[in-house]
């Protein structure tokens, strides 16, 4: 069974990025963005479901949105506004069989993501 996952670390603290809001949208043929569900990162960085499986998990184009200026907001070693705010990751999922897994590895000044398993 397919399935999309995510995880968020917090690079700069050596640590997951726990409660870090985010949301999933499904870009229509069209461009149009659909919004399929909103979330946080629990303790461990990760969603505490998968965001999407079995048959909701079909082939198309996504995106994450991560609110990465909300997490960061609250943190006194950092620049107010933090210089990122929302970070896209929009992705296609060629085969909703298999584990699509889309990581952020994040700082306040900087991100890294890939499919990862």
């Amino acid at each position: 069974m397919g399935q999309l996952t995510t995880h968020v670390l917090d690079t700069a603290r050596g640590r997951p990025a726990a409660g870090l809001a985010l949301s999933l949208w499904r870009i229509a043929p069209s461009g149009e963005r659909v919004l399929l569900t909103t979330t946080r990162t629990n303790a461990d960085g990760r969603t505490s479901a998968p965001l999407l499986a079995g048959d909701a998990f079909t082939a198309g184009t996504y995106e994450l949105v991560f609110e990465v200026g909300d997490y960061f907001a609250g943190h006194p070693d950092v620049s107010q506004p933090p210089f990122l705010d929302q970070v896209p990751v929009r992705f296609t999922v060629a085969d909703p069989a298999a584990h699509y897994h889309v990581p952020l590895l994040v700082s306040p000044w900087s991100y890294v993501t890939y499919r990862g398993s």
